[in-house]
């Protein structure tokens, strides 16, 4: 079966090159059929499980259609032959011929075709080189916010920051949270706004930044329906757990279920997170224990202890 794939694949090509060739009574190639009889030679080479030729004959059909100047083609063929390279386990490459594809659309006029083409092109290389994710999702966001598609472009600005706070650049991931965050107040997707304050105020307070936290939080009063809500609360309680350095009020609100079941990347930033220097959880003082300045507090937090957590 695979031999009978190659076979048809070479005379595929055979009559793509008689297409591009010129005589006396064939001033100009055929650049339609060649690219035609090229994609038929791709795909008999795929089926037969030879990308590397398979490769090499999505380019070719990519270069009739450019001279063809039909660039969408083009464009969707040189993509091709990114997966062919994908197939190869040659990521790096992969992503070059899809990023070289997508400006190609974008010169023909489809942006939105390129903006998904870069969203693929990120979830191909996440599993590898979560830098790289991050750059292509950010790319096909700019692409969508160009063209006022804001849900589309908001959607994978989310996926950059996710990966932002993974690959711990956390002042990066403060930047695009923002970002995230204007979008969705701008298309008044307001129970969003407040799912995003509650990950700027993780990412700022593991940043060590307690005054961006609370701008944070004070700046969402103007959200409608964020003041007293059940996010609002749970960072207002956060934020005063940690200018008190209240590890056992922390650690109530950032094992709750509004913040455990937040996306994974921020529902570990809400785990992990500890008051300033570290603390321990404080324990119950002894019932003999003077009431000094250390046991007072102690002792205000017995009704709470082991509560919620």
């Amino acid at each position: 079966m695979a031999a009978q794939k190659i076979n048809e694949a070479h005379e595929h090509i055979a009559k793509a090159e008689k297409c591009l060739k010129t005589s006396l009574t064939k001033w100009k190639p055929d650049f339609d059929s060649a690219a035609s009889e090229y994609a038929k030679a791709a795909v008999c080479f795929k089926n037969a499980k030879q990308y590397e030729q398979a490769m090499e004959a999505y380019l070719k059909e990519a270069e009739s259609h450019t001279e063809n100047k039909t660039l969408f083609h083009a464009a969707k063929a040189i993509e091709q032959a990114g997966m062919m390279m994908k197939e190869q386990k040659k990521m790096p490459e992969a992503i070059q011929y899809i990023e070289k594809a997508c400006m190609m659309y974008m010169e023909n006029g489809t942006p939105d075709t390129a903006a998904m083409a870069l969203d693929r092109a990120g979830k191909l290389i996440e599993p590898l080189n979560l830098e790289k994710a991050v750059d292509l999702y950010q790319k096909a966001a700019g692409v969508f916010e160009n063209e006022d598609r804001l849900r589309q472009a908001v959607e994978l600005l989310g996926k950059a920051s996710r990966l932002l706070v993974r690959l711990r650049r956390l002042d990066d991931a403060a930047v695009a949270l923002q970002k995230e965050k204007n979008m969705y107040k701008e298309i008044e997707n307001f129970p969003m706004c407040f799912k995003k304050t509650t990950a700027q105020v993780l990412v700022h307070l593991h940043r060590g930044d307690f005054v961006a936290a609370d701008k944070c939080v004070r700046e969402s009063y103007s959200l409608p329906g964020y003041s007293g809500s059940e996010d609002c609360v749970a960072m207002e309680t956060l934020l005063q757990g940690y200018d008190e350095q209240d590890e056992d009020q922390i650690h109530r609100v950032c094992n709750s279920p509004l913040l455990k079941y937040m996306d994974n990347d921020y529902a570990k930033l809400a785990i992990s997170l500890r008051v300033p220097g570290g603390g321990a959880k404080k324990k119950k003082a002894p019932a003999s224990s003077p009431g000094g300045a250390s046991g007072a507090p102690a002792e205000e937090e017995d009704d709470y202890e082991g509560g919620l957590c």
